[in-house]
């Protein structure tokens, strides 16, 4: 059966939030941000730390599993090792990581796999993949990369979900990649499933969910 993505797929990117915080006080606000979404009714949460070791990622992901409800999915960016050693959910790859069909060797089939794609042919080629969701993006211009891929634009989502309908293909796209509260509808309209946010839920998580799932119903 294919996954049930929640419209909302927010991401709790560290570099974001640590520019908001005391370092000695980074786990307290990564959870508490986890929680403001969780109240605000979310059932999935990406942890993305791209400039932390390897320890403190473990630190944090597995305080997020203790405080999170076991209903919230979790899914940590790139490491497929910190997400067994965790207990998280599952995995997000990039095009720089490992393959998708290497991080499924590692995760085995219970557990859930992303795929980010950046263009029309990294989408037709992930379709081949076990992945259970899909990411196009960058679909705007946005600040959470330092060197982010070209934005695909609407036109890129539409043409995804062109070849995921093409195959009667059942899982879920998610869009990423300057998404706000703003944009969220056209691009739902352009044919995601579900918007991956950073930016637009700082500094309110939970007000900023709200208002994204009043606009995803």
């Amino acid at each position: 059966m294919p996954w049930k993505l929640s419209r909302l797929y927010p991401i709790l990117d560290v570099d974001c939030l640590r520019q908001t915080c005391d370092a000695r006080a980074l786990t307290k606000t990564v959870c508490d941000f986890a929680m403001e979404l969780t109240a605000a009714g979310v059932n999935v949460l990406q942890y993305r730390a791209k400039n932390l070791s390897s320890r403190e990622m473990l630190a944090h992901a597995r305080e997020l599993r203790r405080v999170v409800p076991k209903s919230v999915t979790l899914i940590i960016n790139d490491r497929a090792d910190l997400c067994l050693a965790a207990g998280f959910d599952g995995v997000h790859v990039g095009q720089d990581d490992l393959s998708p069909a290497a991080v499924r060797a590692i995760l085995g089939d219970e557990r859930r796999l992303g795929v980010s794609t950046h263009n029309a042919q990294q989408f037709a080629a992930a379709l081949d993949s076990s992945a259970d969701y899909l990411a196009i993006g960058p679909v705007f211009a946005t600040a959470s990369k330092q060197n982010p891929d070209p934005e695909v634009a609407l036109d890129g989502v539409r043409e995804a979900r062109r070849l995921l309908d093409a195959r009667h293909d059942p899982r879920p796209l998610v869009a990423i990649g300057g998404i706000t509260r703003a944009n969220a509808a056209e691009v739902f309209a352009a044919g995601a499933d579900s918007v991956a946010v950073i930016s637009d839920l700082l500094p309110s998580p939970r007000t900023s969910a709200e208002a994204f799932l009043r606009i995803l119903l």
